[in-house]
């Protein structure tokens, strides 16, 4: 609707909205826990949530798994980090065997079975391939459409890997579809599916999008996906446009979905996902150079009178009601709130704020591995404060570094020693005896994720002398250790033993009462030594502070801590407050206008405008590129980098410009005809991040140089010299339909250069990018679509 409102603004006529919530086959949702002996019904064609069944299903999976949900190391749930437990792999082969195989022995195909990696697909797919779905007669209309799709190519490209390993799955009517996939293959795939000759399709989430190929029954292999930064829960628009292919019109009375669960699952998270409302449309609206230049080009448009018109300020103005009403109830409820003595309570606040600041900053120092380290010996009492929880006291046993090495990656001591320094205290986990218990489930959801193993919490403080507490070793990062003391006591050799903890845990309960809780602390300066003058000066203040705090009248009265949380209420209500004002008034302005007159100024200061706004001839050349950087680009041509290259050379170069995705292998040693330019590119690179910065667009240097990816540059060098499709693939460990994506966008840029080259008259420049798109375009790489 509000799509609807901002088209019926902006164009001044009616825009009607026709839509319908109804679906013509319902959909049933079922839960498969890991290790499980069938499918639990959560919620039914009538919408309904299932709490038993869904409970059923969770303690299905727990028994399952037996006690590896208990098995507690330190503050974590023996979980890997994302999620993945640590048995799910190895489970999930004979899960999904034994789910494909339920489905088509109850004739629930076709099935699409969502994977959230390529590499998963592939390696799921190749798990069935003892399975055959297909009769005789079904194999033989595979082959026959297959080798029709495939004789436009050549003899060498016929005989690919992918091509050749793909067919016998075919043929037993298994198939993969994902972006990394050659697209002719896709498209055979497609028209198989289509026509009923695919029983079982692997694919990724992108076969949701754009494709209207709906199945019987979908499978999702997780419930959570990486998203780029971290491991995630689906997301309920994700859920419902996947869940949605399943359940043909006029074919299936009901669709089946089935999700395979390999962790622990909240009853309102599963709700969220299953029953949840699909995304909302929001603006993804972005300013880019190409754009602001071709606006300044045209006399009656202005770049502000874009912005003041997209749909990305629609929205911001429709948010101002909800903001400025959300500003009235701030102000009644501060308005509201009296504090006996304001002012003296103000001034008691600010010195313990200050206080509590400048004792963060002085453990900072105080556990920094050059610090810390020599004095975790067994037996010292130390203090763990992680997630919001005071463990209070306990005793090191050991401390060790994180082991740093990526899977399917050689060591390397130097890289590893400079992401131990990068990490600093987060770098080092130390093996703590703390006296805590286990959290129950209700505690549990509320706790955040804090440890050394990544995991969810699985334990909370308790005092010394509770007796429903358990003694363990509990492995911590350095930076959960907030004060380290002097005291020190003996430690056994060997605390496997459950009466061996207990002795210690009554050990530290001795030493806590003798010292009346007070327990002493390392002397930073006179002790562990630290020589540094701004810590010595901190210190001093620390001290100042501590005796102002004293001497408060505040200090030690009954009243203190009620009106010290009370006025850090207001406090909060105030910030709160001044927040959503200041986005009410960048709500009224003209979103990204700063942005704007940032960006305008990189031009300027570039020499793509004049300071009246008017286009040079970098900025014309600039208009012409979409495809790549094109300030980069631009300065590439003007400052002659593109002349004493070869075609081949230039291209190769243009490749850091499309390429985008993550390889696995080192960055490529390259040749020095293709160094050379790369080094060139790079500075040229490093110097707009820093005209950038300098005109206020803050811009991170290092990313935007590492953002131009070098890792096809000698890959496409020689397929510029008439190498085989099958050779450069051995070249890379990228994808083939990755690469030939990469290919396409690169005949896209090396037509803009063209055009580019053309708009300042270079006919040198012109002919070199064509020949340069001349000799990529060829063969498997440029093959016709199917379709047409």
């Amino acid at each position: 609707m509000q799509f609807a409102e901002w088209i019926t603004k902006t164009h001044e006529q009616p825009c009607h909205v026709v839509y319908t919530d109804f679906r013509p086959t319902p959909l049933q949702h079922y839960l498969f826990p890991q290790g499980g002996d069938g499918i639990h019904l959560v919620v039914d064609e009538k919408s309904q949530f299932r709490e038993e069944n869904f409970q059923r299903a969770i303690t299905s999976l727990q028994n399952a798994q037996g006690q590896a949900a208990d098995d507690v190391s330190g503050v974590g749930s023996g979980k890997q980090k994302g999620g993945k437990t640590n048995k799910g792999k190895q489970g999930s082969k004979s899960d999904i065997y034994k789910i494909v195989k339920m489905i088509m022995v109850r004739n629930y195909h076709p099935v699409i079975v969502f994977c959230f990696s390529k590499r998963e697909c592939e390696g799921l797919a190749l798990q069935m391939s003892k399975l055959d779905f297909n009769e005789p007669a079904e194999k033989e209309m595979v082959a026959e459409v297959f080798n029709n799709a495939i004789s436009s190519l050549n003899e060498d490209d016929r005989v690919l890997p992918q091509i050749e390993n793909i067919l016998p799955l075919l043929k037993h009517g298994i198939g993969i579809h994902h972006s990394g996939l050659l697209p002719i293959l896709k498209e055979v795939i497609e028209i198989l599916f289509q026509e009923g000759l695919l029983k079982c399709l692997f694919a990724t989430e992108t076969f949701s999008i754009g494709l209207n190929m709906p199945a019987r029954t979908v499978v999702f292999t997780s419930v959570r996906k990486f998203d780029g930064k971290d491991f995630r829960w689906v997301m309920s628009g994700e859920y419902i446009q996947m869940s949605g292919r399943a359940g043909r019109r006029g074919l299936d009375d009901r669709g089946v979905v089935i999700l395979m669960l390999d962790e622990k699952m909240e009853p309102a998270i599963a709700k969220g996902m299953v029953k949840g409302e699909p995304d909302v449309l929001n603006s993804a609206f972005h300013l880019s150079y190409n754009m602001i230049l071709n606006l300044m080009r045209v006399e009656t448009f202005t770049p502000q009178f874009m912005l003041e018109r997209s749909f990305y300020q629609f929205q911001t103005h429709a948010e101002i009601p909800k903001l400025e009403a959300h500003a009235e109830e701030l102000q009644a409820e501060v308005a509201v709130m009296r504090i006996e003595d304001e002012p003296a309570v103000k001034r008691f606040y600010d010195l313990r704020t200050q206080l509590d600041q400048m004792s963060a900053d002085m453990t900072k120092v105080l556990i920094h591995p050059s610090h810390s380290l020599p004095f975790l010996q067994p037996g010292r009492f130390v203090r763990v404060n992680t997630g919001g929880l005071n463990f209070g006291w306990g005793c090191v046993t050991f401390f060790q570094r994180k082991i740093i090495k990526e899977k399917g990656k050689k060591s390397n001591p130097r890289a590893a020693e400079e992401e131990l320094k990068r990490q600093g205290t987060d770098g080092y986990i130390v093996d703590v005896l703390l006296h805590c218990k286990h959290a129950d489930s209700a505690t549990l959801h509320k706790l955040e994720a804090t440890s050394a193993t990544e995991g969810e919490m699985a334990i909370v403080p308790c005092e010394l002398s509770d007796t429903s507490g358990e003694t363990m070793v509990v492995p911590v990062l350095l930076s959960c250790i907030d004060r380290i003391s002097s005291v020190r006591v003996h430690m056994p050799k060997d605390l496997k033993s459950a009466s061996d903890c207990k002795d210690m845990c009554k050990r530290m309960a001795e030493v806590d009462k003798r010292l009346k809780g007070n327990i002493p602390l390392l002397d930073p300066i006179k002790e562990m030594n630290i020589k540094d003058a701004e810590f010595k000066m901190l210190v001093q203040k620390i001290g100042s502070l501590e005796a102002k705090l004293r001497e408060h009248k505040l200090f030690g009265t009954t009243e203190e801590a009620e009106l010290f949380t009370s006025y850090q209420c207001k406090v909060e209500m105030q910030t709160q407050l001044k927040d959503v004002q200041r986005k009410i008034i960048d709500a009224q302005s003209a979103v990204q206008l700063d942005e704007l007159k940032c960006r305008k100024r990189v031009l300027r200061h570039l020499g793509y405008t004049t300071a009246e706004d008017v286009i040079t001839m970098k900025g014309r050349v600039a208009c012409e590129i979409t495809s790549g950087d094109e300030l980069l680009l631009t300065e590439l041509m003007f400052h002659g980098v593109f002349n004493d290259l070869t075609t081949e050379q230039t291209v190769s170069l243009l490749s850091c410009f499309v390429f985008q995705e993550k390889t696995k292998n080192e960055p490529p040693q390259l040749q020095d005809d293709l160094a050379a330019p790369l080094r060139i590119m790079q500075e040229s690179a490093r110097k707009i991040a820093q005209t950038s910065n300098e005109c206020k667009l803050q811009m991170n240097e290092e990313e935007y140089v590492e953002s131009f990816r070098p890792e096809l540059m000698d890959v496409v060098n020689a397929w510029c010299r008439g190498a085989k499709f099958s050779q450069i693939c051995r070249m890379t460990d990228v994808f083939e339909g990755s690469l030939i994506r990469a290919f396409r966008r690169l005949e896209e840029l090396l037509r803009q250069m063209c055009q580019a080259a053309k708009a300042i008259g270079n006919v040198d420049l012109e002919n070199k990018f064509a020949d340069g798109s001349v000799k990529i375009k060829r063969d498997i790489i440029f093959a016709a679509s199917l379709y047409l």
